[in-house]
């Protein structure tokens, strides 16, 4: 990631004081040592040293902490950001991480594709789906394909192969737009679901749904049904009427749920009267398990984020103060430890809360002139980003503005 050198050197002395193993703390002698060779001398080597800091040191470290760190408060506290980009002349409608964690690709209404370098800090390219738009962006089979909804023409999902900018294959069979698109782990099965009502199955391999199931129930209005996997592929959680939860098991799901439930009805009896004000003019936008597989937070397009236990349904925390005018559909997102979430809001703030407990923590203010409709954890480094019509990397850097903290 480029930055300036106390940036840089500040992100290398926070990771060093953040372990005790020796082979961090030897390393962070050769950072030191390096750091005072690019401080005091303009030579080759030091220019070199620079070199692998920017292309192997620094990604190293940054993905020894995000697998191993546990997230405290203060380890929220010192993210700020490292790198911005205005590239868009739109709203950034999705991204999506690489697995390794070294690429990110948004896509955007101004119908673009940009491709990142989490590396380096900086865009590799820009392509154009002028014809058919690109919604719900996602990496699939590494980092040279990506699927994507449509914005225009018809509501099909495209695979696209981003070197030449070519499609391969179209998804085909929603009849209105689709509105959330999953891919399994194994990244031969993905998951959509459309205004349409229905969700849909799919081999990637393979251009008819394998699989398709009616979300509208029998009662109540129509609404976006939103769907996303677990983190072990086999269990799959659809949102319903922004009521009701069901999920599915992968390899049985012809079988129908192997459980239902209303998590919004078993608040306690200080939070219905909130809750059931906030149903009715909510819609779930966004459904997201935590890495480690135990809660499941429910994204809305009002003020309010839900997080539940993820098989039993049962709440274990209402966030209710989110500011939303607009009824963005707002996305939320887990730290890699599943300690922390993360939500953006309508007045260009991100707001983290503390999973066990609750809390608001931290408000940070950022740049964005708008709401703060994405938000991703990279599930490789220790960095997150978001976006509006800009794009924000974040990184522990302890040299800017601190954060609203808002308990100790």
């Amino acid at each position: 990631m480029k930055s300036s050198n106390g940036k840089r050197e500040n992100l290398f002395l926070w990771i060093g004081n953040k372990t005790d193993s020796s082979w961090m703390q030897y390393t962070r002698k050769i950072i030191t040592a390096a750091f005072n060779a690019l401080t005091h001398a303009n030579t080759d080597i030091a220019r070199i040293i620079k070199l692998l800091f920017s292309k192997s040191i620094l990604c190293e470290f940054l993905f020894q902490m995000a697998s191993e760190i546990k997230f405290t408060q203060d380890t929220m506290k010192q993210f700020n950001v490292a790198k911005s980009f205005a590239v868009n002349k739109d709203r950034i409608n999705a991204m999506n991480f690489s697995l390794d964690g070294e690429t990110l690709v948004s896509s955007s209404d101004d119908d673009s594709i940009v491709i990142y370098d989490c590396k380096e800090g900086e865009t590799k390219r820009t392509l154009f789906s002028k014809k058919y738009g690109v919604d719900l962006i996602h990496f699939i089979h590494g980092t040279e394909q990506v699927l994507h909804g449509s914005t225009k023409v018809d509501d099909s999902v495209r695979l696209l192969q981003l070197e030449g900018n070519k499609y391969i294959r179209y998804y085909s069979g929603h009849t209105k737009r689709v509105v959330s698109l999953s891919i399994a782990p194994t990244e031969e099965t993905f998951l959509t679901s459309s205004v349409d009502n229905t969700l849909r199955l799919w081999d990637v391999r393979i251009p008819t749904a394998q699989g398709l199931l009616n979300a509208q129930t029998t009662s109540g209005p129509a609404s976006r049904p939103v769907a996303n996997f677990d983190p072990e592929g086999v269990v799959f959680a659809v949102g319903v009427q922004s009521s009701l939860i069901k999920l599915f098991d992968i390899r049985h799901f012809d079988k129908g749920p192997f459980a239902t439930f209303r998590p919004l009805d078993n608040n306690d009896s200080n939070d219905k009267q909130a809750t059931n004000t906030n149903q009715s003019i909510e819609q779930w936008t966004h459904l997201k398990f935590s890495p480690d597989g135990k809660m499941i937070c429910i994204a809305t397009n009002g003020t309010s984020l839900h997080l539940i236990e993820a098989f039993q349904g049962l709440p274990i925390h209402r966030f209710n103060d989110i500011v939303n005018d607009r009824k963005e559909p707002l996305q939320c997102c887990f730290s890699p430890d599943s300690s922390y979430i993360l939500c953006g809001s309508g007045d260009n703030r991100i707001l983290i809360y503390k999973a066990e407990s609750g809390e608001k923590v931290i408000e940070k203010q950022t740049e964005h002139n708008g709401a703060i409709q994405c938000i991703q954890f990279n599930p490789a480094f220790l960095m997150f980003a978001t976006a509006h019509n800009n794009m924000l990397f974040w990184l522990p850097i302890i040299d800017s503005q601190p954060a609203d903290e808002l308990s100790s």
